[in-house]
């Protein structure tokens, strides 16, 4: 459940990723606060405790210029977290980032390089860096 939660709510996501209003049901449209312009997203899959999809659309140009109508990006793209339960009674969180384009590979690799998932004020991360993340450019 911690990592169901620190997936879909608002605040324990921010604190691994970045502000955000998100509500975990299929259908419902959210953003995330990007350091240049809001990342539209869009629920596509949401089964508690199993499964996050969702749509990422990035929505600003090189240079932080927001856009004036909605063009493709190379990291419009879709976000897979997969979770399952182990033996040991923890949690195995698969994330699939994939469908952007090529030339995004270089960009999505760095971000990836930085992500931590923390659930505790103390914030010691419970995932990081793990080399199972899969990035997949279509």
């Amino acid at each position: 459940e911690k990592v169901w939660r620190a997936l879909t709510v608002p605040e324990l996501l921010a604190a691994w990723m970045m502000p955000n209003d998100i509500r975990p049901e299929i259908g419902n449209r959210f953003a995330f606060a990007g350091p240049n312009a809001p990342i539209e997203c869009e629920i596509l899959d949401a089964e508690p405790e199993r499964l996050l999809r969702y749509s990422w659309r990035e929505r600003s140009q090189p240079g932080g210029a927001a856009r004036q109508a909605p063009l493709d990006s190379p990291l419009d793209s879709i976000v897979t977290f997969t979770l399952a339960r182990t033996v040991s009674g923890g949690t195995h969180l698969r994330i699939v980032h994939d469908g952007f384009a090529r030339t995004a590979m270089p960009a999505i690799a760095m971000a990836g390089a930085g992500c931590r998932l923390s659930l505790d004020s103390s914030r010691k991360p419970i995932a990081a860096n793990m080399p199972r993340l899969l990035l997949r450019a279509a």
